[in-house]
């Protein structure tokens, strides 16, 4: 059986970058986040919290900020908890990651929610939201790291 060169040089290259994408995959790592956001508005929404991402053993302070537009009404306080991944470095965590979606707190109400930056690190969060507020909207939401 003869097998074309251009058969067998498309064969090559996908198996080039599958080792390539494999590779970069296996240096990726994981670690863990916690954060508190502050978010007030009507109509338009602000948010802004501190917290602390732990990459191999290392604490590293973070900053919080963002908008929010749609429906938004009242103001809360949300604390997050979660794994952070596909990351090589702490670096990889600062960028801005943006949500569709909705929600209410009266008094106490729980969040759980995934986000990814451009540089694809994914957040993977749940968390205790304490406040009167409802929401749908769309929200971008800033992390660098200190």
């Amino acid at each position: 059986m003869k097998v074309s060169t251009g058969f067998r040089t498309a064969l090559i290259a996908m198996a080039a970058l599958a080792g390539i994408t494999l590779s970069s995959a296996a240096r990726a790592d994981s670690g863990s986040i916690s954060f508190a956001v502050y978010k007030a508005g009507w109509f338009i929404g602000g948010s802004g919290g501190e917290g602390t991402l732990f990459f191999h053993g290392r604490r590293y302070p973070i900053s919080i900020g963002g908008i929010s537009a749609g429906f938004v009404f009242g103001a809360s306080k949300t604390y997050f908890r979660g794994t952070v991944s596909h990351i090589r470095g702490p670096g990889d965590v600062a960028g801005v990651y943006g949500a569709a979606g909705g929600g209410g707190a009266l008094g106490v109400g729980a969040q759980a929610i995934v986000l990814r930056n451009e540089k694809g690190a994914v957040l993977t969060l749940t968390g205790r939201q304490v406040g009167l507020q409802i929401n749908a909207d769309l929200s971008g939401m800033s992390i660098s790291v200190r």
